[in-house]
């Protein structure tokens, strides 16, 4: 049976997201919702044409051309309307649609079908040159630069001087006459098919080649999207919002799109095709308007806004058209928002009993949650606003001024934070709105393509500032007399549309009452606990602020990175014999002890998992080569540090390895030098017991010996952390327990061996990675991951994700084997995977007991964790442990 490539819009439904795309299967369930007489008709091309046509490089699959004949024929008799007509031309759109959300990554073309005699027929029928001219010019310029690859820039360049010629500002304003010589002057460098059926077949290939186009990629590989989906083409009738002054398109939200709030909004342009809304070209009129422009248009939107918003759970992102006073709806999407506006929406929807609070958690993109803290202009400074734009993004953002996506990305991947300032963003800007920290822009609303992409990313944006001039070619920006180049200050705030030059201390807001009830929410439902990766008292408090269950991990090393700590580590290290070792010891016991106070301090009555010293300590060592130079002139000089200087590089020199990471490092040090981790032992135990005499409770202990890969490692160095604890006044069982990090394949094949010394597992995820697939991370992340996304070697990076079918999999044995021996083991992650939305999905179903993340991932960790158990409960209920 030949393959079903084209879908009537009357044959799909929302549960063809898959096959149909979003837009596909969101016209298709509108069209059932709201009946074909606000819909306008259509078909819909399937991902899976997409993706044949892919696999076979460019070749259309056996029976499309056919089908798409087909569908085309029935949607010229339901409109009473040929392709191409002379007469009385049926026009149609060729939209993209992937399965998600993509927002101006990928291709339209409009008003497809025209040619001159089809033109002049259009003008005929409705008595309005100016607007079929207008549709035709439309068309040849979409279809040159999305079919062609010419470039935007060239037919801006014309418009500009038939403006200029004709004197008028607005393209509006351009007569039926200006309209015929714009199009005459585009046709000399547009190679335009008069045939509308070669059109239509050239835009949907079109559309397909631009899944993999440069901007589409870079969006995919910045959200985690795969190549593999494809993408849908939509064939629809068109409706014209440029039909007059009665005419107008627009973007309507079902709720605020910045803060969630109930009130619709969005914009809209009376005599405008929808790319002029969106494109950022013109700057739109509010959608409260919408009222007073067309009173019953408005009401008839707003009803059906409401109705589509029941119908689908879930906040809604519109197109809509009226011609002529007649209102149609053209697609509808769950719609991109910024935290704020998730929460809220999550918060009121459960309230208006729209949603369960499953459901509305299920709402919340949990990584957006990353933002939902932006930093904003510190109400009490003083700062002079030199221009006011549309609040287009939430959150405040300083930096030097970029005016190209290659600058942003050149300078922002240095560690420089810049805005991106441009008249108005296309597509193809993409990667520099992920390199840059706020994006502003001269042109453009609520709904431009700036906007929405700035939303979907969570960076600032301040778009359509009126009294902002770019100019590209010169690469500068004026705001009255004060001209701004490249590499100059300028500061923004997307919550209010402000901009400065003046360097405005940011602040954090506080958390707010709703975000505080769904996190509650989320706490009520999860199944696995929730730690933080904190070392010092500052960060644990913060992470209590935050809803941490207690400490996944404390890395005992980075104390001694302090200044007043490394000469005293170093000379430890380089001491000759145990006597020296354990001098220098001594000196940073009470030191060590006083960190871990203030740590058990804010953490009473909670676990602290403390990893004993890991790194190689060769971290802690003099540079070689610096050593090599003091001594150079130490012996110009005559010095009489030379010979200290020299037995010092021996010393350096006698210590070094090969690979460090894989040499005397975690429990090796444990078992060649045991006099280290008795000292922080005896730290760890005296601080413990000091805080439970001052305050009458202390944190449940968790001791980790890193690095393990032979049982008879943990079964020597427990030996020993079990006799210094003694020794000290702590209860094994009662006041601490021992464990190890899983971080080695090895120590996960062998787990069931280990798990007979361990209290616990923490699995390290970054180590496990670096070790199982062979990565050195600070080595591929820079070069080789970039390329093997590029190349599909694989989809996301693993120190991003987990690994799930190779690293995951040594994570499942390992709980497989070390529960066999132990049904009672603690099973933990403290990797930076932890606060990873995708990976706790799979630490969830993997039967871990909790995930440990750093504190400022925590409300994402703990959302993600509640709706990786409404996805797929377990049953069973992760409690911390509390003293």
């Amino acid at each position: 049976m030949a393959t079903k490539w084209v879908y009537g819009f009357a044959e799909g439904s929302r549960e063809m997201r898959d096959l149909l795309g979003g837009k596909g299967s969101g016209i298709a369930e509108m069209t059932r919702l709201l009946g074909p007489e606000l819909v306008p008709g259509g078909f819909t091309i399937t991902t899976e044409a997409c993706v044949a046509y892919m696999n076979a490089d460019g070749v259309l699959p056996r029976g499309l051309e056919n089908q798409v004949g087909k569908a085309l024929e029935a949607l010229e008799e339901a409109a009473g309307k040929r392709l191409g007509d002379p007469a009385d031309p049926l026009l149609v759109s060729v939209r993209s649609g992937a399965r998600v959300s993509m927002p101006g990554m990928m291709d339209t073309v409009l008003n497809l079908g025209l040619n001159d005699e089809s033109t002049a027929g259009l003008a005929a029928k409705t008595g309005d040159e100016r607007f079929a001219w207008d549709c035709y010019r439309r068309l040849v310029q979409m279809f040159g630069n999305v079919v062609l690859g010419v470039p935007g820039e060239r037919f801006e360049a014309q418009i500009a001087e038939v403006k200029v010629a004709r004197g008028v500002t607005q393209d509006v304003e351009l007569d039926a006459e200006a309209l015929k010589e714009l199009t005459a002057r585009f046709r000399t460098f547009v190679d335009f098919p008069a045939d509308p059926r070669e059109q239509l077949m050239m835009s949907i290939r079109a559309v397909f080649d631009s899944w993999m186009g440069d901007r589409a990629v870079s969006y995919r590989r910045i959200n985690r999207l795969p190549d593999s989906w494809g993408t849908a083409v939509n064939v629809q009738q068109m409706v014209y919002g440029n039909k007059g002054p009665s005419s107008c398109s627009g973007v309507a939200f079902s709720r605020n799109e910045l803060t969630g709030g109930p009130d619709p909004s969005g914009d809209f342009l009376a005599n405008a095709q929808g790319e002029d809304v969106v494109s950022g070209v013109r700057t739109p009129r509010d959608l409260n308007e919408l009222r007073d422009w067309n009173p019953a248009a408005a009401d008839q939107l707003w009803e059906i806004l409401r109705k589509l918003e029941a119908h689908y759970k879930d906040m809604q992102d519109t197109e809509f058209t009226v011609e002529e006073g007649r209102l149609y709806m053209l697609q509808t999407r769950a719609a991109k928002r910024p935290a704020q506006a998730a929460v809220r929406f999550a918060i009121d929807a459960f309230e208006e009993r729209l949603l369960t609070k499953a459901e509305a958690i299920a709402t919340v993109d949990a990584e957006a949650l990353d933002a939902l803290l932006p930093p904003t202009f510190d109400s009490t400074a003083h700062y002079k606003v030199i221009a006011r734009g549309v609040a287009a993004s939430p959150g405040a953002a300083k930096g030097r001024i970029v005016f190209t996506a290659e600058e942003a990305v050149a300078e922002g991947g240095n560690g420089t934070s810049v805005i991106l300032v441009r008249p108005f963003t296309e597509a193809d800007d993409v990667a520099g709105f992920h390199a840059a920290v706020g994006v502003l822009t001269s042109e453009g609303g609520k709904a431009s393509h700036a906007a929405l992409v700035a939303r979907g990313m969570g960076r600032p944006a301040v778009t359509g500032a009126a009294d902002l001039e770019v100019d590209l070619k010169l690469e500068e920006a004026r705001i009255g007399e004060l001209v701004l180049h490249h590499g100059d200050f300028i500061a923004i705030d997307g919550t209010t549309g402000t901009i400065t030059v003046d360097d405005v201390p940011l602040v954090e807001p506080h958390v707010d009452a709703r975000f505080e009830t769904l996190l509650r929410w989320c706490d009520e439902l999860r199944e696995i606990g929730v730690r933080a990766n904190a070392d010092i008292p500052v960060d644990a408090i913060r992470a209590k602020r935050f809803g941490a269950e207690g400490i996944g991990l404390c890395r005992t090393e980075h104390m001694f990175m302090a200044a007043d700590r490394q000469p005293k580590m170093r000379r430890m290290i380089m001491a000759a014999d145990m006597a020296g070792r354990r001098e220098a010891l001594d000196e940073l016991l009470p030191l060590q002890q006083a960190d871990f106070e203030g740590l058990f301090e804010a953490m009473k009555g909670w676990p602290v998992t403390i990893r004993l010293l890991d790194p190689p300590l060769h971290e802690f060592l003099p540079d070689r080569l610096e050593l090599h130079e003091e001594i150079v002139r130490a012996r110009i000089d005559r010095s009489p540090e030379l010979g200290f200087l020299e037995s010092e590089f021996e010393r350096v020199r006698s210590l070094d390895e090969t690979n460090p990471m894989l040499g005397t490092r975690g429990v090796r040090l444990g078992v060649m030098h045991p006099e280290i981790y008795e000292m922080q032992v005896r730290a760890i135990a005296r601080a413990a017991l000091a805080v439970r005499q001052r305050s009458g409770e202390a944190p449940r202990l968790e001791i980790m010996i890193p690095l393990v890969a032979f049982e008879r490692e943990l079964e020597l160095v427990r030996a020993r952390v079990m006799e210094v604890a003694k020794q000290e006044g702590l209860r094994y069982g009662e006041d601490f327990g021992i464990g190890t990090m899983i971080e080695l394949p090895r120590a996960c094949l062998i787990a069931d061996k280990i798990a007979g010394h361990a209290d616990f597992f923490s699995f390290g995820t970054n180590d496990l990675t670096q070790a199982g697939i062979g990565f050195s991370r600070d080595d591929v992340e820079k070069g080789i991951i970039p390329r093997y996304v590029e190349e599909k070697i694989v989809e996301v990076s693993p120190f991003q994700s987990i690994d799930e079918d190779g690293v995951g999999e040594l994570v499942r044995i390992a709980v497989e084997r070390g529960r066999s021996v132990r049904d009672d083991l603690e099973l933990g992650v403290c990797g930076e995977h932890g606060g990873d939305p995708v990976s706790i999905k799979f630490f969830h179903a993997a039967g871990l007991d909790y995930v440990s993340c750093s504190p400022f991932r925590l409300p994402i960790a703990r959302v993600a964790a509640a709706q990786a158990a409404i996805a797929a409960p377990r049953g069973r209920k992760t409690v911390a442990r509390v003293s």
